[in-house]
């Protein structure tokens, strides 16, 4: 029988990375792990928790501006960037502990060191002279920006570089409007900054329900942030102190800062996978089945590595199938239908299950149910913004397919409508559970109006 160093050995000390050496080792096996940068990864370090942390501090803004409406008298306001980043690394520092001491505490030997792959069971780490080996190998190294190939590229910043900046830029332009490129635009416009935010497409945030798009745009619209859509950036030249964007249209931009924002892609190059005979997909990701296995039979992947769905808990949950499908003689496919998601925009935005756009492709039969109001906080202040929650119902089994909220505390009211709607609840259901008074969400069980489209009037453009 061969013997190998461990039982299993992990390239990569992100939220997937760590959470299955940790389960892994706590189910017996020796676990070996390495990481080049810091133990945490994308999320802990440079993602989810520090960009959360700014994504607060930028709202503070309005909370002080609507404060004397409520009779505090709060004084005159002043931001200090050099303050707020400073505090936002030391957490950084502290959970990049935390996660280092949860491996210790389960006996993973932690290896601070790039790792490639030499063969199916064998592994170089950069710090020693002979590979490492491993009967099984989990890839957990995730993803990193990308920047657009264009003219001027040098110029862009990427995401991981916002929380290095000195200094808050007086006016930044964003190219892209995903999760990334919104959260950004709304940090930077909420702490001060003049905001473009830069588009090719139709409208942002292209995953989400169409009206929840237009919602968005029109809500960060009203807090300043300038959105300029169908519009393609052609090139970035330094001008002076701050820099030039040309547009295919022949229009022109300056800005002090310029943040690429353009999706991220899997960290594969160099990293020895095709030697060992790994397929890879079309843009580098690890091709796995829903065991989270590659195509080489002891050697698997979880996270953003295998571009299926970027985010940390659903890292988080492969990372789990994949310790009780190896470790635990568990087989554990991983389920990536119903997964709630949040964009921390202002306004803040979630959902979970079907757009009404994907769920009139699939069903005979669609019922839509929305509600829109002005949320309770915001009517001393005189505030115009609106709330919007939206259920997408299958019109003939009665059955609510997706739940879409925009407004405050988005993301904390589509987590626990995640539960019934993953479950199969009826409309029915929702209607027969008790509201809690007063809340925004009470809406997502009191809403009995069905909306219907509007029916076109014969002879007009609709009829056509």
């Amino acid at each position: 029988m061969t013997q190998y160093d461990y039982d299993l050995f992990v390239i990569g000390a992100g939220s997937g990375g760590v959470r299955a050496a940790r389960l892994a080792a706590e189910l017996g096996a020796r676990v070996g792990i390495a990481e080049e940068y810091r133990i945490g990864g994308t999320c802990v370090i440079r993602g989810c928790v520090p960009k959360k942390l700014l994504v607060y501090a930028s709202r503070y803004r309005y909370a002080l501006e609507d404060a004397a409406s409520f009779g505090w008298n709060v004084g005159e306001a002043a931001f200090d960037w050099p303050t707020l980043i400073g505090h936002v690394q030391r957490e950084v520092d502290r959970l990049s502990g935390v996660y280092a001491r949860i491996l210790d505490a389960a006996g993973v030997t932690v290896m601070p060191a790039r790792a490639t792959l030499e063969g199916r069971n064998a592994v170089n780490v950069s710090d020693r002279e002979a590979p490492v080996t491993a009967q099984t190998i989990l890839i957990a190294t995730g993803g990193h920006p990308m920047i657009p190939d264009l003219p001027g590229k040098e110029h862009l910043l990427n995401s991981n570089e916002c929380f290095q900046l000195e200094e808050l830029p007086r006016r930044i332009a964003i190219i892209g409007a995903g999760y990334i490129g919104v959260e950004f635009a709304s940090i930077f416009a909420g702490l001060g900054s003049e905001v473009t935010l830069i588009y090719r497409g139709e409208q942002i945030l292209r995953e989400f329900d169409v009206e929840i798009r237009d919602r968005a745009a029109e809500g960060m619209r009203a807090h300043g942030i300038d959105i300029r859509v169908m519009t393609d950036v052609a090139g970035v030249e330094r001008a002076g102190d701050a820099y030039s964007l040309h547009f295919k249209d022949g229009d022109r931009l300056e800005a002090d800062a310029v943040l690429a924002a353009a999706g991220r892609a899997p960290n594969t190059v160099h990293l020895g996978l095709q030697r060992a005979g790994v397929e890879l997909g079309w843009n580098g990701d690890v091709v796995v089945d829903e065991f989270s296995r590659s195509s080489v039979d002891n050697i698997y992947a979880v996270g953003d590595v295998t571009h299926r769905v970027n985010l940390t808990p659903v890292a988080i949950h492969e990372a789990d199938a994949f310790a009780q499908t190896v470790f635990n003689d568990t087989p554990t496919p991983v389920d990536h239908t119903f997964i709630p998601t949040a964009v921390f925009g202002n306004p803040e935005i979630a959902a979970v299950g079907l757009t009404e756009e994907q769920a009139r492709e699939r069903c005979r039969s669609v019922d839509i149910y929305k509600a829109s109001f002005t949320p309770l906080k915001y009517t001393l202040a005189g505030r115009a913004e609106k709330m919007f929650l939206k259920l997408v119902v299958d019109g003939e089994a009665g059955t609510v397919l997706g739940c879409h909220v925009l407004g405050p505390d988005a993301a904390e009211i589509v987590q626990m409508a995640a539960i019934p709607v993953r479950m199969g609840a009826n409309k029915s259901q929702f209607d027969a559970t008790m509201a809690l008074h007063p809340s925004a969400a009470e809406e997502l069980v009191t809403m009995r109006h069905r909306w219907e489209p509007p029916k076109p009037v014969a002879g007009s453009d609709a009829a056509a």
